[in-house]
């Protein structure tokens, strides 16, 4: 970790490291002590933050939990979120406390829906299978029927929850002439559901069973643990694809990799692991799915305009005023 500031200004820590002109901008602003080093913080050295600083800047790697906000000072009055999620923060127990969360909505939703349209292309082209032989020098030429899949023109979309990325995800594939089909807890008004040509479901089970393709958007709760679990996934066509770009606990990958390996799942695309870093094996056996590193924003723009949100949230409540991205318990 590394220090800079004068002790006058409000003591901010930051869990990770983040880009270079965010941390120079906050070291003007704040006393800062940033970590260079870009190691996850255990529970102890969070609980250590959070006893001595005025504002936290934790991202999703950091389980800021009852028990470290718990371990809270008298001063700490923001955690300022680096990210869109907030399952990793314990937002009720924080506001309990006088703990005002932000986070940073709206500045990924476009580059999350790119990656999400990347995968849902990727993986019934056999994208990556290609590759693979490819570079392996098992390529022996074009041949009528080698790596053949299927295309997406015309197939339909199923969205769980259909938020500023769903609806993101919603136009990209309306413009590839897909069917966009939807899940929410609130319908969305009239005049968008109409732009997007999208059909509503009430009932996820009867979506699920006619779509070709879905796409996971909704938030991390208590609601959506394993919202796709073993007999919900089973719900699927056997031709369908499976998107995640929202958070890996809301599929039953154990159950996802049975059903996939068994054929009565066509595949899948994640960004997103139950237990991150750690993957399950058995989808790393899997030919048929794509995976990557929980790279959903990692554009430079994203990145910059996420630390402008941060500094701004922590800007305004340093200032007496409301925080434009506070976070609210569900």
């Amino acid at each position: 970790m590394s220090q800079t500031g004068n002790r006058q200004r409000p003591k901010v820590i930051v869990t990770r490291k983040l880009p270079d002109n965010i941390e120079t901008r906050m070291a003007e602003l704040f006393d800062v002590t940033l970590n260079l080093a870009d190691k996850p913080l255990d529970k102890v050295a969070l609980q250590k933050a959070v006893a001595e600083a005025d504002v936290i800047v934790p991202t999703v790697t950091d389980s800021i939990d009852a028990e470290v906000i718990a371990a809270a000072g008298k001063k700490l009055k923001l955690i300022a979120n680096f990210g869109a999620g907030v399952n990793h923060i314990d937002v009720a127990a924080a506001q309990e406390k006088g703990i005002a969360v932000t986070n940073t909505p709206g500045v990924l939703t476009e580059d999350t829906a790119d990656l999400a349209m990347a995968l849902l292309l990727s993986v019934p082209r056999r994208l990556f299978e290609g590759e693979k032989i490819l570079r392996a020098g098992d390529w022996t030429g074009w041949t009528p029927t080698f790596l053949m899949g299927h295309r997406i023109q015309g197939k339909r979309l199923g969205i769980i929850g259909m938020g500023r990325i769903g609806t993101a995800i919603a136009r990209r594939a309306k413009a590839f002439n897909m069917a966009v089909h939807y899940h929410k807890r609130k319908r969305l008004p009239a005049d968008i559901e109409s732009e997007l040509e999208a059909t509503y479901w009430d009932d996820l089970d009867e979506m699920l069973s006619r779509m070709d393709f879905v796409s996971v958007n909704c938030p991390l709760t208590e609601d959506t643990h394993h919202l796709m679990d073993r007999a919900r996934l089973k719900k699927l066509q056997p031709h369908a694809v499976i998107i995640n770009t929202a958070r890996g606990e809301i599929i039953d990958e154990e159950a996802l990799a049975d059903l996939i390996e068994v054929g009565r799942i066509a595949g899948a695309g994640l960004d997103v692991f139950e237990q991150e870093p750690e993957i399950n094996p058995k989808l790393l056996e899997l030919d048929n799915v794509v995976l990557l590193p929980h790279m959903g924003s990692a554009t430079y723009e994203a990145r910059m305009a996420m630390g402008e949100k941060v500094l701004i949230n922590i800007r305004a409540f340093v200032d007496g005023h409301r925080p434009p991205d506070r976070v609210l318990p569900y």
